[in-house]
């Protein structure tokens, strides 16, 4: 008999959290806007490092700490780039949070219920839930920079046209590109000066091609790149391989807008069977079913 109000509890905590924590993302998307746009005002020289900053002394004292071999931790680096955190500090954290969230859901659900066969139970099942947790948001915050990207890049393959026709080599319209770029679709913009970054420092454009599309993970970006890498091989003419993709990449993102469109009716069907026609039934049938009780009790009493 316990255990089903604890479910309960549990879940309503967590929906509770959840309601709160969009609730003051969603007021927040003004102040963030401008946030942006005094960064992209104040010039590049005051935006973070993409290439990620060096381990401080505090992170590399906890590195020591965490579980993780130097290949695991390479491999989470490379997760975390792909997710817009460069470097090795935002790694560190994330696998410290993988040891200290299990440890703080445990030690709610304990100090909560206290040291019982039930509380035991339940705080072992949310120390694993915790584990999941920062696995959980890597990997939304992966989906919506992936889909940032293949949303910008239509855009941005129309304007690197527009600067590469215009007399522009292909560095020079990458960074024009993603100074254009940095507010309405951010994600790309910093990959792009990544790729200028890398190319800058001496890196083979090719190589920076390619590592743009190994972080992004994005078959779009990854014919892009295929396509930049065989125009720069065989000499042709890059505008014209430009706006061919450009338009198959536009008839992509109509068709993904399209298909969302269609699967609407689909995602609608499940708020409108547990949700609405309940309420409808009980107001619709309501009357007429306590108007046939009472006839029935009624005749029952005669």
């Amino acid at each position: 008999m316990l255990v089903l109000p604890i479910v309960v509890m549990f879940i309503a905590f967590a929906t509770a959290t959840a309601v709160v924590a969009w609730s003051l993302t969603a007021s927040r998307v003004v102040a963030n806007r401008l946030a942006d746009v005094a960064v992209v005002r104040s010039g590049p020289a005051s935006r973070p490092s993409l290439l990620g900053d060096a381990l401080t002394p505090f992170a590399r004292r906890v590195r020591s700490f965490v579980p993780k071999s130097p290949k695991a931790m390479s491999r989470v680096e490379k997760l975390m780039a792909s997710a817009g955190y460069h470097g090795g500090l935002p790694a560190t954290l994330f696998a410290g949070a993988q040891m200290l969230v299990p440890a703080i859901f445990a030690a709610a659900v304990i100090g909560i219920f206290g040291l019982t066969g039930v509380a035991m139970i339940f705080a072992l099942l949310a120390a694993v839930a915790g584990y999941f947790v920062p696995a959980l948001w890597l990997g939304r915050a992966i989906q919506a920079r992936r889909r940032q990207v293949q949303n910008g890049l239509p855009d941005a393959i129309d304007l690197l046209i527009v600067c590469v026709e215009s007399g522009s080599g292909i560095d020079q319209a990458l960074n024009r590109v993603a100074s254009e770029l940095s507010l309405a679709y951010p994600a790309l913009a910093e990959e792009l000066e990544m790729v200028s970054a890398e190319t800058r420092a001496g890196k083979p454009r090719l190589e920076a091609f390619k590592n743009f599309a190994a972080r992004t993970r994005v078959d779009d970006v990854r014919a892009l790149v295929a396509m930049l890498i065989q125009t720069d091989r065989f000499g042709t003419s890059i505008g014209k391989a430009l706006r061919t993709h450009a338009e198959t990449s536009r008839t992509k993102r109509r068709q993904r807008a399209e298909e969302k469109a269609a699967k609407l009716a689909v995602k609608l069907l499940f708020p409108l069977v547990f949700c609405l026609f309940p309420a409808f039934y009980v107001v619709v049938l309501g009357p007429s079913m306590l108007s046939i009780f009472r006839h029935f009790v009624y005749g029952m009493a005669q």
